[in-house]
């Protein structure tokens, strides 16, 4: 039998709210825990647990490896399972076990003297250019024998695409759910007089720029498929909607409309955009064909300022921003239109929503005590969980493609930069990138 170790668990869409309304014009939060259902016969780690256990495992460096691949597949797997936010990866200065000696098995008398629950172990060998890799992982509750193995073989400039296969190979055995290791992140930062596009690996690695021209770009998001990325350029002197493949390339311009075309979210089938547009004189909510910028239909109509749309993963429902009010708030609207109805009931001050892919929840970005943190609220329930809280300037929110993860900038102490936390709430925030960064989007 199993010992269950519980665990529980925008794409911002446009510009922060100042910067918008100068484009338009030239709370108490409680903790909840609610009955969840019994995890599926053999998970390990239940992550729908009300209670945060963090699950600790041993990443020791290969043996009869590769030096080099071998050390870059222990970096990747510890950066994996940190960002994961079930782990405690441990120390490697504390492990007791001859490692050479065990070579790819585990003494687990050793291992369970430094609190490992569970021990990682591979073998990698190259030849030439190409490399073969084995993975290990092993129960020390359990004793010796393996609990699950992999191997993989190709081209050794594909270890770290390996390690993120084992990664998620290893986050479904423990938990029933798919990980998100080898997804990209979209972000803008400056890049000389100009703010570029640029898409990372969701632990950091990998920077590609999207955009290459000398011009302002901003507000990035992923279609669905993540073969398209759609932005907001100046390149032609208006904040104009572009889009362009994954990897770069030449744009097309999508909508060019007079005044504000941002703030863009793909509809689940990625037919269509979900974009703020001020053509009329004041920024609104409207629905465009991708093929050619076309308007669907309009969904806002009002006399304050409407932006930051987020589609909701099931295509039904949009989130967005707006002051009718008097503050900036979170509303929700149907796809089809109708009459929006105001989420956030916290402070005065709440910006940048994205939705989980597990069902309707939303998070965002909220101002309370003078700084700006990063909440979720489910929609159903009205429960609110802070993800951040007296850790600097914390913005612009998007979940993993799983749901169990958020990333956002921060400019807390440990550095400007993109973290990601656990979207329960509960665990340590992880840097994955240094810098200043702005316009955060998970991608698929």
């Amino acid at each position: 039998m199993h010992t269950i170790y519980a665990v529980t668990r925008h794409s911002p869409r446009a510009l922060p709210w100042l910067a918008i309304c100068g484009l338009a014009w030239c709370v108490t939060l409680v903790p909840h825990a609610t009955a969840q259902p019994a995890p599926p016969a053999g998970v390990i780690i239940d992550v729908a647990g009300a209670k945060h256990t963090a699950y600790p495992i041993a990443v020791p460096q290969g043996v009869a490896s590769d030096l080099a691949a071998s050390r870059e597949i222990a970096e990747v797997l510890s950066k994996n399972l940190a960002i994961a936010g079930y782990f405690k990866v441990l120390d490697p200065k504390s492990f007791l076990a001859d490692l050479a000696v065990e070579s790819m098995g585990i003494d687990p008398a050793k291992w369970r003297d430094v609190g490992a629950y569970g021990v990682v172990k591979y073998r990698a060998t190259t030849t030439g250019d190409r490399i073969a890799l084995e993975f290990r992982f092993y129960e020390v509750a359990k004793g010796a024998d393996v609990r699950l193995t992999r191997t993989y073989s190709g081209k050794k400039a594909d270890v770290r695409g390996f390690a993120h296969q084992w990664s998620n190979e290893l986050v479904k055995y423990l938990t029933g759910e798919p990980g998100f290791f080898g997804s990209r992140l979209a972000f803008v930062t400056k890049k000389g007089t100009s703010s570029q596009v640029f898409a990372i690996d969701c632990d950091g690695a990998n920077a590609t720029a999207i955009t290459r021209n000398t011009s302002t770009n901003i507000l990035p998001a992923w279609s669905r498929s993540g073969a398209l990325v759609a932005f907001t350029s100046y390149m032609r002197n208006n904040p104009d909607l572009y889009v362009v493949g994954a990897g770069g390339g030449r744009p097309r311009k999508v909508a060019s409309y007079k005044g504000m075309n941002t703030g863009a979210s793909f509809s689940p089938d990625g037919s269509q955009l979900a974009v703020t547009l001020s053509k009329d004189g004041n920024a609104e909510i409207y629905i465009i064909n991708v093929s050619d910028g076309s308007i669907v239909r309009r969904i806002t109509n009002d006399r304050g300022i409407d932006t930051s749309p987020a589609w909701s993963s099931d295509g039904r429902e949009l989130a967005f921003v707006s002051d009718r009010d008097g503050s900036p708030q979170i509303y929700v609207v149907s796809a089809s239109g109708g009459t929006p109805k105001r989420v956030s009931q916290n402070g005065n001050y709440n910006t940048t929503p994205t939705w989980s892919p597990r069902g309707r929840v939303l998070a965002y970005t909220t101002r309370d005590g003078g700084r700006y943190d990063i909440v979720t609220l489910d929609l159903t329930t009205k429960v609110m969980a802070r993800i951040t809280q007296n850790e600097g300037n914390n913005e612009e929110p998007s979940f993993a493609p799983n749901g169990r993860a958020i990333a956002f900038a921060s400019t807390r102490p440990g550095g400007a930069g993109i973290y990601i936390a656990p979207a329960d709430g509960q665990g340590t925030a992880v840097k994955i990138w240094s810098g200043a960064a702005t316009g955060i989007d998970w991608g698929p």
